[in-house]
Protein backbone atom coordinates (compact mmCIF):
# COMPACT_ATOMS: atom_id res chain seq x y z
CA UNK A 1 0.00 0.00 0.00
CA UNK A 2 1.17 3.51 -0.78
CA UNK A 3 1.72 5.24 2.54
CA UNK A 4 1.99 8.66 0.93
CA UNK A 5 -0.24 11.16 2.71
CA UNK A 6 -0.63 8.95 5.78
CA UNK A 7 0.60 9.92 9.22
CA UNK A 8 2.85 7.69 11.25
CA UNK A 9 1.62 6.85 14.73
CA UNK A 10 4.12 9.30 16.18
CA UNK A 11 2.91 12.09 13.91
CA UNK A 12 -0.72 11.26 14.71
CA UNK A 13 0.00 11.37 18.42
CA UNK A 14 1.89 14.68 18.21
CA UNK A 15 -0.76 16.29 16.03
CA UNK A 16 -3.51 15.39 18.51
CA UNK A 17 -1.55 16.07 21.72
CA UNK A 18 -1.80 12.47 22.85
CA UNK A 19 0.65 9.58 23.21
CA UNK A 20 1.68 6.65 21.07
CA UNK A 21 0.68 4.33 23.92
CA UNK A 22 -2.85 5.80 23.88
CA UNK A 23 -3.24 5.24 20.16
CA UNK A 24 -2.02 1.67 20.53
CA UNK A 25 -4.59 1.15 23.30
CA UNK A 26 -7.39 2.57 21.15
CA UNK A 27 -6.40 0.19 18.36
CA UNK A 28 -6.38 -2.75 20.76
CA UNK A 29 -9.81 -1.75 22.14
CA UNK A 30 -11.25 -1.33 18.66
CA UNK A 31 -11.92 2.37 19.11
CA UNK A 32 -9.56 3.80 16.48
CA UNK A 33 -8.25 1.37 13.87
CA UNK A 34 -5.23 2.58 11.86
CA UNK A 35 -5.79 3.18 8.16
CA UNK A 36 -2.90 0.84 7.42
CA UNK A 37 -0.66 -1.44 9.43
CA UNK A 38 2.56 -2.57 7.80
CA UNK A 39 2.49 -6.39 7.92
CA UNK A 40 6.28 -6.62 8.06
CA UNK A 41 7.08 -3.97 10.66
CA UNK A 42 3.76 -3.66 12.47
CA UNK A 43 3.97 0.12 12.13
CA UNK A 44 0.62 1.90 12.20
CA UNK A 45 -0.37 4.69 9.81
CA UNK A 46 -3.37 7.00 9.95
CA UNK A 47 -5.36 9.09 7.51
CA UNK A 48 -5.75 12.64 8.85
CA UNK A 49 -9.51 12.22 8.62
CA UNK A 50 -9.20 9.86 11.61
CA UNK A 51 -8.80 13.01 13.71
CA UNK A 52 -12.58 13.41 13.79
CA UNK A 53 -12.96 9.97 15.39
CA UNK A 54 -10.16 10.70 17.84
CA UNK A 55 -11.81 14.01 18.78
CA UNK A 56 -15.09 12.21 19.45
CA UNK A 57 -13.35 9.67 21.68
CA UNK A 58 -11.64 12.48 23.60
CA UNK A 59 -14.95 14.30 24.01
CA UNK A 60 -16.69 11.20 25.35
CA UNK A 61 -13.85 10.65 27.81
CA UNK A 62 -14.22 14.23 29.03
CA UNK A 63 -17.88 13.46 29.67
CA UNK A 64 -16.74 10.69 31.98
CA UNK A 65 -17.50 7.72 29.75
CA UNK A 66 -15.33 4.62 30.05
CA UNK A 67 -13.55 3.08 27.06
CA UNK A 68 -15.99 0.19 27.19
CA UNK A 69 -18.96 2.57 27.04
CA UNK A 70 -17.36 4.49 24.18
CA UNK A 71 -16.75 1.28 22.24
CA UNK A 72 -20.37 0.24 22.79
CA UNK A 73 -21.67 3.58 21.54
CA UNK A 74 -19.42 3.69 18.48
CA UNK A 75 -20.38 0.16 17.49
CA UNK A 76 -24.10 0.76 17.93
CA UNK A 77 -24.22 4.17 16.25
CA UNK A 78 -27.23 4.81 18.48
CA UNK A 79 -27.63 8.37 19.78
CA UNK A 80 -30.07 7.25 22.47
CA UNK A 81 -27.34 4.98 23.84
CA UNK A 82 -25.14 8.04 24.36
CA UNK A 83 -28.01 9.84 26.08
CA UNK A 84 -28.67 6.88 28.38
CA UNK A 85 -25.01 6.64 29.42
CA UNK A 86 -24.81 10.39 30.03
CA UNK A 87 -27.95 10.36 32.17
CA UNK A 88 -26.39 7.63 34.33
CA UNK A 89 -23.14 9.61 34.47
CA UNK A 90 -25.05 12.74 35.47
CA UNK A 91 -26.65 10.91 38.39
CA UNK A 92 -23.29 9.51 39.44
CA UNK A 93 -21.70 12.97 39.37
CA UNK A 94 -24.57 14.34 41.46
CA UNK A 95 -23.99 11.66 44.09
CA UNK A 96 -20.26 12.37 44.10
CA UNK A 97 -20.86 16.11 44.50
CA UNK A 98 -23.32 15.44 47.32
CA UNK A 99 -20.86 13.16 49.11
CA UNK A 100 -18.03 15.66 48.69
CA UNK A 101 -20.28 18.44 50.01
CA UNK A 102 -21.07 16.34 53.08
CA UNK A 103 -17.38 15.60 53.57
CA UNK A 104 -16.51 19.27 53.17
CA UNK A 105 -19.14 20.24 55.75
CA UNK A 106 -17.80 17.59 58.14
CA UNK A 107 -14.26 18.96 57.76
CA UNK A 108 -15.51 22.47 58.49
CA UNK A 109 -17.36 21.21 61.57
CA UNK A 110 -14.19 19.47 62.78
CA UNK A 111 -12.15 22.66 62.32
CA UNK A 112 -14.82 24.65 64.14
CA UNK A 113 -14.89 22.11 66.98
CA UNK A 114 -11.11 22.35 67.43
CA UNK A 115 -11.30 26.15 67.46
CA UNK A 116 -14.05 26.03 70.10
CA UNK A 117 -12.00 23.57 72.12
CA UNK A 118 -8.96 25.85 72.08
CA UNK A 119 -10.98 28.96 72.94
CA UNK A 120 -13.51 27.49 75.35
CA UNK A 121 -13.55 28.44 79.06
CA UNK A 122 -12.25 26.11 81.73
CA UNK A 123 -14.37 23.11 82.56
CA UNK A 124 -17.15 23.93 84.98
CA UNK A 125 -17.48 27.49 83.70
CA UNK A 126 -21.07 28.47 82.95
CA UNK A 127 -21.86 30.79 80.06
CA UNK A 128 -24.83 32.08 78.09
CA UNK A 129 -24.43 31.53 74.36
CA UNK A 130 -26.48 32.11 71.26
CA UNK A 131 -26.40 28.91 69.19
CA UNK A 132 -27.45 28.84 65.56
CA UNK A 133 -30.07 26.49 64.13
CA UNK A 134 -28.92 22.88 63.95
CA UNK A 135 -30.14 19.61 62.45
CA UNK A 136 -30.13 16.25 64.19
CA UNK A 137 -30.87 12.67 63.14
CA UNK A 138 -31.04 9.94 65.73
CA UNK A 139 -32.86 7.20 67.60
CA UNK A 140 -34.38 6.79 71.08
CA UNK A 141 -31.87 5.72 73.69
CA UNK A 142 -32.27 2.02 74.40
CA UNK A 143 -30.69 2.43 77.83
CA UNK A 144 -30.67 5.18 80.42
CA UNK A 145 -26.90 5.49 80.71
CA UNK A 146 -27.30 8.14 83.42
CA UNK A 147 -28.24 5.31 85.75
CA UNK A 148 -25.61 2.97 84.32
CA UNK A 149 -22.08 3.50 83.07
CA UNK A 150 -20.16 4.29 79.90
CA UNK A 151 -20.80 0.78 78.55
CA UNK A 152 -24.49 1.66 78.36
CA UNK A 153 -23.58 4.78 76.39
CA UNK A 154 -21.36 2.74 74.07
CA UNK A 155 -24.25 0.33 73.46
CA UNK A 156 -26.52 3.24 72.51
CA UNK A 157 -23.83 4.65 70.23
CA UNK A 158 -23.45 1.29 68.50
CA UNK A 159 -27.22 1.17 67.94
CA UNK A 160 -27.11 4.67 66.47
CA UNK A 161 -24.33 3.82 64.05
CA UNK A 162 -26.10 0.62 63.00
CA UNK A 163 -29.22 2.68 62.31
CA UNK A 164 -27.29 5.24 60.27
CA UNK A 165 -25.65 2.52 58.18
CA UNK A 166 -29.08 1.04 57.48
CA UNK A 167 -30.23 4.49 56.35
CA UNK A 168 -27.12 4.81 54.13
CA UNK A 169 -25.99 7.96 55.92
CA UNK A 170 -22.22 8.52 55.44
CA UNK A 171 -20.12 7.32 58.37
CA UNK A 172 -18.32 10.65 58.66
CA UNK A 173 -21.44 12.05 60.37
CA UNK A 174 -21.07 9.58 63.24
CA UNK A 175 -18.20 11.59 64.70
CA UNK A 176 -20.48 14.52 65.60
CA UNK A 177 -22.68 13.01 68.29
CA UNK A 178 -25.02 14.28 70.97
CA UNK A 179 -27.56 13.03 73.47
CA UNK A 180 -30.65 14.66 74.93
CA UNK A 181 -32.97 14.78 77.93
CA UNK A 182 -36.50 16.04 77.52
CA UNK A 183 -36.83 19.61 78.75
CA UNK A 184 -39.51 18.85 81.35
CA UNK A 185 -37.42 15.98 82.76
CA UNK A 186 -34.30 18.11 83.00
CA UNK A 187 -36.19 20.99 84.64
CA UNK A 188 -37.50 18.54 87.25
CA UNK A 189 -34.04 17.08 87.86
CA UNK A 190 -34.88 13.76 86.22
CA UNK A 191 -31.87 12.56 84.23
CA UNK A 192 -33.51 10.23 81.75
CA UNK A 193 -31.72 9.72 78.44
CA UNK A 194 -34.11 10.49 75.59
CA UNK A 195 -32.28 10.43 72.22
CA UNK A 196 -28.82 9.80 70.85
CA UNK A 197 -28.17 11.47 67.51
CA UNK A 198 -25.75 12.99 65.07
CA UNK A 199 -25.54 16.66 64.23
CA UNK A 200 -26.31 16.66 60.52
CA UNK A 201 -25.82 19.37 57.93
CA UNK A 202 -28.33 21.26 55.81
CA UNK A 203 -27.64 19.06 52.79
CA UNK A 204 -28.72 15.95 54.70
CA UNK A 205 -31.74 17.80 56.08
CA UNK A 206 -32.94 18.69 52.57
CA UNK A 207 -32.62 15.09 51.41
CA UNK A 208 -34.22 13.24 54.30
CA UNK A 209 -37.52 13.31 56.17
CA UNK A 210 -36.09 11.98 59.46
CA UNK A 211 -33.79 14.94 60.21
CA UNK A 212 -35.15 17.24 62.91
CA UNK A 213 -34.57 20.97 63.34
CA UNK A 214 -33.19 22.35 66.60
CA UNK A 215 -34.09 26.02 66.60
CA UNK A 216 -31.54 28.70 67.29
CA UNK A 217 -31.68 30.49 70.62
CA UNK A 218 -29.99 31.40 73.86
CA UNK A 219 -28.51 28.50 75.76
CA UNK A 220 -27.11 28.15 79.23
CA UNK A 221 -23.92 26.12 78.75
CA UNK A 222 -21.29 24.43 80.85
CA UNK A 223 -18.21 22.57 79.62
CA UNK A 224 -16.76 19.26 80.76
CA UNK A 225 -13.82 17.16 79.63
CA UNK A 226 -14.79 13.78 81.05
CA UNK A 227 -17.79 11.56 80.40
CA UNK A 228 -18.09 10.74 84.11
CA UNK A 229 -18.48 14.46 84.95
CA UNK A 230 -21.63 15.04 82.91
CA UNK A 231 -24.11 14.39 85.72
CA UNK A 232 -22.19 16.62 88.13
CA UNK A 233 -21.95 19.54 85.71
CA UNK A 234 -25.49 19.07 84.36
CA UNK A 235 -26.70 19.40 87.96
CA UNK A 236 -24.73 22.62 88.33
CA UNK A 237 -26.24 23.91 85.09
CA UNK A 238 -29.75 23.18 86.36
CA UNK A 239 -29.01 24.91 89.69
CA UNK A 240 -27.72 27.95 87.81
CA UNK A 241 -30.92 28.18 85.75
CA UNK A 242 -33.05 27.90 88.87
CA UNK A 243 -31.05 30.52 90.75
CA UNK A 244 -31.41 33.01 87.90
CA UNK A 245 -35.07 32.13 87.30
CA UNK A 246 -34.44 31.12 83.70
CA UNK A 247 -37.27 29.28 82.01
CA UNK A 248 -36.07 26.08 80.35
CA UNK A 249 -37.65 26.21 76.90
CA UNK A 250 -36.52 22.97 75.28
CA UNK A 251 -34.50 19.80 75.52
CA UNK A 252 -31.15 19.53 77.27
CA UNK A 253 -28.27 18.45 75.02
CA UNK A 254 -24.91 16.91 75.74
CA UNK A 255 -22.83 17.72 72.67
CA UNK A 256 -19.54 15.92 72.11
CA UNK A 257 -17.50 18.71 70.61
CA UNK A 258 -14.43 16.56 70.09
CA UNK A 259 -12.42 13.62 71.32
CA UNK A 260 -8.79 14.57 71.84
CA UNK A 261 -7.22 11.77 73.88
CA UNK A 262 -6.37 10.07 70.63
CA UNK A 263 -3.41 8.10 72.00
CA UNK A 264 -5.39 6.41 74.77
CA UNK A 265 -7.09 3.42 73.18
CA UNK A 266 -8.87 2.34 76.36
CA UNK A 267 -11.26 5.26 76.83
CA UNK A 268 -12.90 8.18 75.10
CA UNK A 269 -11.40 11.60 75.78
CA UNK A 270 -14.56 13.63 75.39
CA UNK A 271 -14.82 17.40 75.43
CA UNK A 272 -18.47 18.16 76.14
CA UNK A 273 -20.70 21.20 75.90
CA UNK A 274 -23.75 20.68 78.11
CA UNK A 275 -26.52 23.04 77.14
CA UNK A 276 -30.15 23.87 77.65
CA UNK A 277 -32.26 26.51 75.84
CA UNK A 278 -33.63 29.24 78.08
CA UNK A 279 -36.07 32.13 78.03
CA UNK A 280 -35.49 35.21 80.12
CA UNK A 281 -38.30 36.34 82.40
CA UNK A 282 -38.60 40.05 81.67
CA UNK A 283 -40.05 42.33 84.30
Amino acid sequence: MDKKGLLSIGQMAELNHTTIATLRLYDKEGLLIPTYTDPETGYRYYDIRKNARLDLIAYMKELGMSLGEIRSVLKSGDLTRIESILVERDEQIYREIRDLKMQHNAVKRAIHAIERYRKSPDKGTISLEFIERRYICGIPCGKNFYQGDIQDFEDCLTELRTSLIAKQIPEIHTYSVGTSIRGEDFAAGRFLADQIFIFADYTLYKERQDVQIVDSGMYACIYADNYDDELLYAGRLLDYCREHHYHISGNYFCEILSEFKIFDEDQRGMFLRLQVPIDFVRV
